[in-house]
């Protein structure tokens, strides 16, 4: 068997030691949620919600409006930040988890994973819930790392949390923030086309389109067949 840092000829990682899980998008569809609320922070700011719509996934909503608006004074972004915590945390209408998740989180053990998410901590446990998924073993939010993806430290902090080194990783993600950060940790990454077309990295639709085997000498991922994915 290979691990998370030689993949097969296909160019699917064959196995890994531990799966790391980001949230919105991944393990839970939370689009009907987050566009709601981005359209509300759209209206407050004054400017078209079809200038966020594009960056408005995987990363922390304070450093989406520092990188889209680089003149809105500090104050302003965190104020706004935490009006977006309020309105996403209080509004989980239609939160729910994706297709092969449940499934996929009840077979692994304990100890083999971890979710990574750009949401704050209320956020998180408010999404998880509202989804029905169980409590992660270990979660880092942005609350817990100095930079969130497409950084490190995110994944670092994953990594950590559960005691596995990041090169013996493999990441589930569905934004090009969360690939780009996954990537910079020396993880590997699959991604999962929910919210983008196509991702820089081996990708499949859905989870439920995952395979994972367990063994004593670690997690074995394989694609499941005639999924559609490249």
């Amino acid at each position: 068997m290979t691990d998370a840092q030689h993949p097969t000829e296909d160019g699917f990682p064959s196995t890994a030691q531990a799966l790391l899980f980001d949230l919105d998008g991944t393990l839970i569809d939370s689009s009907a949620s987050v566009g709601r609320a981005w359209r509300r922070l759209a209206d407050r700011i004054g400017r078209p919600f079809a200038e966020l719509e594009p960056v408005m996934h995987g990363m922390p909503v304070d450093q989406v409006l520092r990188r889209q608006y680089p003149d809105m004074p500090e104050d302003e972004v965190r104020a706004h930040h935490a009006f977006m915590v309020d309105q996403e945390s209080t509004d989980t209408g239609g939160v729910v988890a994706q297709p092969g998740a449940q499934e996929l989180l009840a077979a692994l053990p304990a100890d083999r994973w971890a979710v990574v998410t750009s949401c704050g901590r209320r956020l998180a446990a408010a999404r998880i819930a509202a989804a029905g998924l169980p409590v992660p073993p270990a979660i880092v939010t942005a609350d817990d790392v100095p930079r969130g993806k497409p950084a490190p430290d995110p994944f670092l902090a994953g990594a950590a949390a559960i005691g596995v080194p990041p090169q013996e990783c493999l990441v589930l993600e569905d934004a090009p923030a969360g690939v780009a950060a996954a990537r910079a940790a020396g993880c590997a990454v699959v991604g999962v086309l929910t919210t983008h077309d196509r991702l820089d990295a081996p990708t499949v639709v859905a989870l439920r389109d995952l395979v994972v085997g367990i063994s004593a000498s670690g997690l074995t991922v394989a694609r499941a067949a005639a999924t559609g994915a490249g």
